[in-house]
């Protein structure tokens, strides 16, 4: 389930390197970093945060690409020649990010072997993600998708111990992340709390805490 981990980047030695043609900004919940449409021509990296990559069809459904983190780059698609942004991104918290020109990264990527390395890692295990949950839309039940999803964001899996979801996410962006209804999440979330599988406070501003028991959706068959 959890697949492979995403490559360790020394945040400090990276912010370091890049030198010129940086620059950090704090944004608000919900302020819009860049949006689908928008030139392409910058990467951004999240010092702290989360932020949501959305997608909207032609005829205007949208759709929840993915969520990023700490350690996580974004727009990074600028660097294979994409002109214009194919998605929206939005902080679901106050989000600390490092934004490098596009022509500043290309360089470090030539000139630093050892990030350049590290860096195509990174966009391979991004890939690999992408793969997995494509996979898992296609052939696991919506209630493996919302555990698949729940454990993804508490980090479950990756290096360091997995922390309750900061940011509290509704249920109905749950149900667009896995491709469901709100009626749908809103039964397997009380299920899994019922199974102690989670706990959380429906009337709550804060997030919920995902347990490993939850492995015990993924698992069963």
């Amino acid at each position: 389930m959890a697949g492979i981990e995403s490559p360790t980047l020394d945040s400090n030695a990276f912010l370091t390197a890049i030198g010129e043609g940086k620059t950090s900004k704090r944004y608000r919940k919900n302020q819009t970093i860049f949006a689908q449409g928008d030139r392409a021509d910058a990467v951004f990296y999240i010092q702290s945060g989360k932020v949501k990559l959305t997608v909207v069809s032609s005829s205007g459904k949208e759709a929840i690409l993915a969520i990023l983190g700490d350690g996580d780059f974004l727009g990074e698609e600028c660097l294979a020649s994409r002109t214009v942004r194919l998605s929206s991104a939005v902080p679901m918290t106050e989000t600390m990010l490092t934004r490098v020109e596009k022509p500043r990264m290309l360089r470090l990527l030539q000139d630093d072997p050892a990030f350049s390395g590290l860096f195509v890692s990174y966009v391979l295990s991004r890939t690999i993600r992408i793969e997995e949950h494509l996979v898992d839309q296609l052939f696991n039940s919506s209630e493996k998708r919302l555990a698949r999803m729940l454990l993804l964001l508490s980090n479950f899996g990756k290096e360091g111990k997995p922390e309750p979801v900061v940011a509290k996410i509704s249920q109905a962006t749950l149900a667009k992340m896995i491709g469901t209804t709100r009626s749908r999440v809103n039964f397997f979330m009380n299920k899994f709390r019922s199974l102690g599988f989670i706990d959380y406070d429906s009337d709550a501003s804060g997030g919920f805490e995902v347990h490993s028991s939850l492995l015990n959706i993924i698992l069963h068959d």
